[in-house]
């Protein structure tokens, strides 16, 4: 057996679908979504896919790259559950994608695992945990200090506590001066947009509100 045959990744679900966040949102994109996640958010949308013995599938780089490509999009997002906790073989699957050429390439990580070693080429979506989230605590602050100009910050807002605990945040890891992409994010359901809208007027807070658009069309998504 050979070393590349070693190469699985537990995996949740693959699917075409609009991407429904980010500054991506709108776009047709190739979903992979692993398996396993190391935290446990009060608002996890995605509880179906937080143990590792949730997997559906276990596929090799090369298997996931085929599918990625035969779907026809040129935008791929890895996610979970959390992708980084399979960081080796992630970073492999994202070498095999960026070497098909053509596609972009999108992380969406919690932000508690070191994303150093992703290949550069890969936007990186960090979704700093809020504290309604009960995970604020467990952040890798590297992966926000070394902030690139294409990766993007995403704050999960319950309440005003976590609007004003993303305001500090900024302005504490000078988030605006790295990147412009910094998206503000109200919990379906329970936090009203309008009212968040309202804060970020009242702040002339510079960042993108982030509807997540697949919860407006779950019906026919």
């Amino acid at each position: 057996m050979t070393p590349q045959d070693n190469r699985k990744l537990k995996v949740f679900e693959c699917f075409k679908s609009i991407q429904g966040e980010s500054t991506y949102a709108g776009r047709l994109c190739y979903f992979i979504r692993l398996a396993g996640c190391n935290l446990r958010c009060s608002y996890c949308d995605t509880q179906k896919a937080l143990s590792f013995d949730s997997h559906t599938e276990i596929l090799t780089p090369e298997e996931l790259t085929q599918r990625a490509v035969s779907s026809g999009c040129n935008l791929v997002e890895i996610t979970g559950g959390e992708p980084l906790m399979q960081l080796e073989n992630v970073c492999v699957l994202c070498e095999r994608l960026i070497a098909a050429g053509g596609m972009t390439v999108l992380i969406e990580t919690n932000g508690s695992i070191d994303a150093s070693s992703l290949p550069p080429e890969v936007i990186r979506i960090f979704d700093w945990k809020t504290p309604s989230s009960g995970e604020s605590s467990k952040m890798n602050l590297d992966n926000y200090r070394y902030l690139r100009k294409c990766d993007q910050v995403k704050f999960v807002i319950s309440n005003r506590t976590d609007y004003d605990f993303m305001l500090r945040k900024v302005k504490d890891f000078s988030l605006f001066r790295k990147t412009e992409n910094i998206l503000a994010s109200p919990v379906s359901g329970s936090m009203d947009g309008a009212e968040l809208i309202s804060w970020m007027l009242e702040d002339n807070f510079p960042g993108r509100l982030n509807i997540q658009l697949h919860k407006c069309f779950k019906d026919v998504l």
